[in-house]
C-alpha cells in the first residue's frame, strides 16, 4: 500500500478502495492522511501530519510506503473502505505483511478484531490461513481452540496445489494446539485421498498416536456419526484396544481380529508400528526374570514392598500361564551390585530388575554395554551417557517437579514462591522445578530452603517478605525520629506458593500463610505432603492444598489396591508407593521395546501414565487431588482432551488426573 501524493489532491491509497467522505470529523480523522484538505500539495502534507502525529499521538503511517506500522492505524483505515469486502481485503493483506515481517501480534490483532466475525465467503480460506499462521508462530492455546471450532477436517484441501502442504502442517498444528486429538486424526485419515507424497506407515503412525490421545468418550461419541469405511475403521481399532485391565496378549488377540474383520482398511494393510510391535512382543516377552533388591539391612522393607508389588502383579496377570515366566529373588544387601551383576549374568536371565538405591546404580552405569536388559528402579544422577540398554524407573523427585510447574502454567500463576528442603532430594527437587518453571514460562520470585529444626513462623515471613516490610517501617522510624502506625504486608507480586514439606512440617506451614496475610494464595505441593491414608483430623490444615500423588493412592477403584489391602493391612504411606512400583516393574518387564522403539507410546500404570525418554528412563504423568475437610478430592485434568485414556489401561482409572511422588532413597 503506498500514499501518492499529487499537486493539490488527496494522497490515494492504492490497495484501498476509494473512501467515503464524512461530514464530521472526530479526533481520530483528523490524524488520517485523506482527510487533509485536498488544497496542500505534498510537501505541505508531509510537514503538517508529522506535527500531528507529533501533538495528537496518532499512530505513525510510513509516509515512503504508505503502510501502516500498527495494527491500530490499519483497522482506522479500513472504516474508510466502500465495502466490506474491501475493508477485509485490505486488512488481511496488511495482516499477511505484519506476518511476513514478524510481527505476529500486530497481525493478530487485526485477524481477531471483529469485523472479522462475519468473514465474506470469498475471503474466507485466506483469513483462516493466516488465522492458523497467527496461532503456529504465537502459540496462542486460546486462539486455536477457538478457530478449531471453525476448521473442518478437510479445510486444507480448499487451497491450490503449492498451499496445501503448508495448509495442512498449520491446520495440524492449530489443532495440537487446541488439544483436539480426535480432529488431528480425522485431517490426517482425509490427507490420504490427498495426492501428496506422503509415507503410509508414518501416515498411519500419526493417526494413531492422536488417537491414542483422544478420550474415549470423545471416541464414543465420533463413532455414533463417522462416515466412510476409513475413519469407521480407524475408531473401532482404538475403541476395541481401550478395554480396561486389557493386557498385552490380549491387546495383540484383538489386534489380529481386527485386521481380519477389516482386511480391506489401510491400517490391516500397514499397521501402526506400534500395533505392530505389540503383535511382537506377545510372543517375546521376557521369560527368565531376576528381581535384585535388599531384603536386609536399612532398606529391607522398602525391598520387600517392592518384591511384594512384584509379585502380586505377576500372581493377577492371567496372560502369564500361557507363558513359562520363572522370576528368582536376590537380596542385594552388602554386595557391591557390579559384582552381583556379573554373577546373575551367569544364570542367563532374560532380564534384571533393580538395584533399589542410587549408590548399587552408580557403580554399574558407567559400563559401556549391559549383556543383559537391566530395568534399575532407581536414577542416576551422573550426567554420563547411560549405556544401551539400562533402563531407569523410580519414584523420582523430578517428576513431580515438573509437573507441578506444567499445573502452575496450565492455571496462569506465573510467579510463585517456594518452600523446599534443605539437603539433597531437596537440591535435585529444585532444580527440577527450576528448569519446569522455565520451560513453562513461570518465576520463582523467591526459593526458602529449610530444615525441620528452623523456626517456621520465621521462614514463613522471610519467604513473604513480612520482615522486609517490618525493617521498612523501622528505618522510617529511626529516619524521623518517632513511632509511626504500622501494619506489616506480604509481598504483592505472588501468583502461588510452591510448599514441599512433610505432612507435620506442612501442617504448621499452612495457617502461618493466613497468619501472615497470604491465605489467599494458592498452594501446590508433591506427594510428600500426604501420608497416602486419609487422615481429617489431622489435615484439615492442609484444606486447599493441591498437591500431586500416584494412582495407587487416590484412586479409590484400582482392584488390585482393594484385593492386596487384605493381605498386606500395612502397605500404606511410603511402602504402599513402592508396592505400587513393583507392580509397575512387572508390567514393564514385557514392554520396554514397546516404550523404546515407538514414540508416544504409554504404559497406564499404578504411578502414573509411563513414558520412556531416549535416555532410557521411564518419566510419569500422575494425578492431582486438593484437601478438603482434610481428605484428599480428587482433581480433573485441566486440558481433558489432553489426559485421554491411554491404550494400555492396567487399573481402569477413573477421569480425573493426579500426580507422582518423590524418590526417597
Amino acid at each position: 500500500m503506498r500514499i501518492a501524493p499529487r499537486a493539490g489532491k488527496l494522497p490515494v491509497l492504492s490497495m484501498m478502495p476509494p473512501i467515503k467522505r464524512r461530514h464530521k470529523r472526530n479526533a481520530r480523522e483528523l490524524c488520517e492522511p485523506d482527510m487533509i484538505t485536498n488544497h496542500l500539495n505534498a510537501r505541505y502534507i508531509v510537514a503538517i501530519l508529522a506535527l500531528l502525529f507529533t501533538l495528537g499521538g496518532c499512530a505513525p503511517i510510513n509516509l515512503q510506503s504508505g503502510e501502516p506500522q500498527t495494527a491500530d492505524v490499519a483497522l482506522a483505515l479500513a472504516d474508510e473502505a466502500e465495502s466490506e469486502e474491501a475493508a477485509q481485503r485490505y486488512l488481511l493483506q496488511t495482516a499477511d505483511r505484519f506476518q511476513a515481517a514478524g510481527a505476529h501480534k500486530e497481525a493478530r490483532t487485526i485477524l481477531q478484531n471483529r469485523r472479522f466475525d462475519t468473514t465474506v465467503e470469498s475471503l474466507k480460506n485466506q483469513y483462516l490461513l493466516l488465522a492458523m499462521s497467527g496461532v503456529a508462530a504465537l502459540e496462542d492455546r486460546l486462539w486455536a481452540q477457538q478457530l478449531s471450532e471453525t476448521l473442518s477436517s478437510s479445510q486444507f484441501q480448499q487451497y491450490r496445489a503449492d498451499l496445501v502442504e503448508q495448509a495442512l502442517e498449520l491446520q495440524l498444528a492449530t489443532f495440537d494446539l487446541a488439544q483436539q486429538p480426535m480432529k488431528v486424526a480425522q485431517t490426517l485419515i482425509v490427507l490420504k485421498a490427498q495426492p501428496l507424497n506422503t509415507d503410509t506407515k508414518d501416515l498411519n503412525d500419526r493417526i494413531w498416536q492422536a488417537l491414542k490421545r483422544t478420550s474415549s468418550q470423545v471416541l464414543n461419541d465420533e463413532s455414533q456419526r463417522a462416515i466412510g469405511y476409513d475413519t469407521q475403521g480407524w475408531l473401532e481399532l482404538a475403541i476395541i484396544l481401550r478395554s480396561p485391565g486389557m493386557r498385552l496378549e490380549a491387546q495383540s488377540k484383538a489386534i489380529r481380529d481386527w485386521q481380519y474383520n477389516w482386511a480391506g482398511h489401510p491400517a490391516a494393510r500397514e499397521l501402526p508400528s506400534e500395533l505392530s510391535l505389540i503383535t511382537l512382543l506377545a510372543q517375546e516377552r521376557p521369560e527368565k526374570i531376576t528381581l535384585a533388591v535388599p531384603l536386609t539391612g536399612p532398606l529391607a522393607s522398602a525391598g520387600a514392598a517392592v518384591r511384594d508389588g512384584f509379585m502380586a502383579a505377576f500372581y493377577t496377570d492371567t496372560t502369564a500361564k500361557d507363558f513359562n515366566i520363572e522370576i528368582s529373588v536376590t537380596d542385594t544387601h552388602g554386595k557391591p551390585f557390579d559384582t552381583l551383576y556379573e554373577e546373575l549374568l551367569k544364570t542367563s536371565p532374560d532380564l534384571i530388575v533393580g538395584p533399589l538405591n542410587k549408590e548399587a546404580l552408580a557403580a554399574i552405569a558407567g559400563r559401556n554395554a549391559m549383556p543383559i536388559p537391566l530395568l534399575a528402579l532407581n536414577y542416576d544422577d551422573s550426567g554420563n551417557e547411560p549405556p544401551a540398554r539400562l533402563y531407569q524407573f523410580g519414584l523420582s523427585a523430578e517428576d513431580e517437579a515438573r509437573q507441578i510447574a506444567e499445573r502452575l502454567h496450565a492455571e496462569g500463576l506465573k510467579q510463585v514462591l517456594a518452600l523446599i528442603p534443605g539437603g539433597d532430594w531437596g537440591d535435585r527437587f529444585e532444580q527440577a522445578l527450576l528448569a519446569g518453571l522455565d520451560e513453562n514460562e513461570g518465576t520463582a520470585l523467591q526459593i526458602q530452603r529449610f530444615f525441620r529444626t528452623d523456626n517456621l513462623r520465621a521462614v514463613s515471613a522471610d519467604l513473604l517478605g513480612v520482615n522486609v516490610s517490618r525493617q521498612r517501617a523501622i528505618e522510617v522510624e529511626q529516619t524521623i525520629g518517632q513511632n509511626v502506625e504500622f501494619e506489616p504486608r506480604r509481598r504483592q507480586d505472588v501468583d502461588a506458593i510452591i510448599m514441599v514439606a512433610q505432612p507435620t512440617v506442612a501442617r504448621q506451614f499452612k495457617p502461618l500463610f493466613a497468619f501472615y496475610f497470604a491465605g489467599d494464595l494458592p498452594v501446590y505441593s508433591p506427594s510428600l505432603i500426604y501420608e497416602g491414608r486419609p487422615d481429617p483430623a489431622r489435615d484439615r490444615d492442609l484444606d486447599q492444598v493441591v498437591f500431586t500423588d500416584i494412582p495407587w493412592v487416590l484412586d479409590e477403584q484400582n482392584p488390585l489396591r482393594s484385593s492386596v489391602r487384605s493381605a498386606f493391612p500395612n502397605m500404606g504411606g511410603q511402602l504402599g508407593r513402592l508396592f505400587a512400583m513393583g507392580a509397575d516393574a512387572f508390567q514393564l518387564s514385557a514392554r520396554l521395546p514397546l516404550l523404546e522403539q515407538v514414540q508416544g507410546s504409554t504404559l497406564d500404570g499404578h504411578t502414573g501414565v509411563l513414558t520412556m525418554s531416549e535416555q532410557g528412563k521411564i518419566h510419569r504423568k500422575q494425578r492431582w487431588a486438593r484437601f478438603e475437610q482434610g481428605a484428599p478430592k480428587p482433581l480433573p485434568e485441566l486440558v481433558e482432551e489432553e489426559s485421554g485414556d491411554n491404550l494400555e489401561q492396567m487399573t481402569n482409572p477413573t477421569p480425573q488426573n493426579a500426580a507422582g511422588t518423590p524418590n526417597r532413597e
